[in-house]
């Protein structure tokens, strides 16, 4: 990576509310690092991941790498790459999610948006707060078998 070139790191959470025709506010700190183009795509747990251009770029290497021959693997780039899609934000900061997605991550009224490092994460309200509850009852165990390191400063 050139030294000129930085990597966005995105992090925070916001909720707001997607219209009747599928847009969603994308929060100007986000819209930042996301450009005014970029890729969105059925994530995991039921979410929406956004990719700037250029993690997307580097994502699709990555998955290129991923031998054919596996059929889980097939089977995840074809999921991950049939419902992804070049999203662009308008004038009003919104942008238009396809329909198909909306219908994957249940997207109807209530949204969360939030920040996951290199990526953003759009999620239905009451699936993010589900899952948020689930996982912060775990958070320390997980922490324990995943984090080598400290956290404390």
């Amino acid at each position: 990576m050139p030294e000129n070139e930085q990597t966005t790191m995105f992090m925070g959470e916001y909720q707001h509310n997607i219209d009747p025709k599928g847009r969603l506010f994308i929060p100007a700190r986000f819209r930042q690092g996301l450009g005014d183009l970029f890729v969105l795509t059925k994530g995991l747990d039921g979410c929406l991941f956004a990719y700037p251009r250029s993690e997307w770029a580097a994502l699709e290497q990555k998955l290129k790498s991923l031998p054919f021959t596996k059929s889980d693997a097939r089977a995840f780039v074809r999921f991950f790459f049939s419902g992804a899609s070049e999203c662009e934000v308008d004038k009003q900061g919104r942008i238009l999610i396809p329909g198909n997605l909306r219908a994957y991550a249940h997207l109807e009224k209530e949204v969360v948006v939030i920040g996951v490092s290199s990526r953003v994460e759009i999620w239905a309200r009451d699936l993010w707060e589900q899952y948020s509850a689930r996982a912060a009852s775990t958070y320390e165990e997980i922490a324990e078998k995943i984090v080598d390191f400290d956290l404390t400063i």
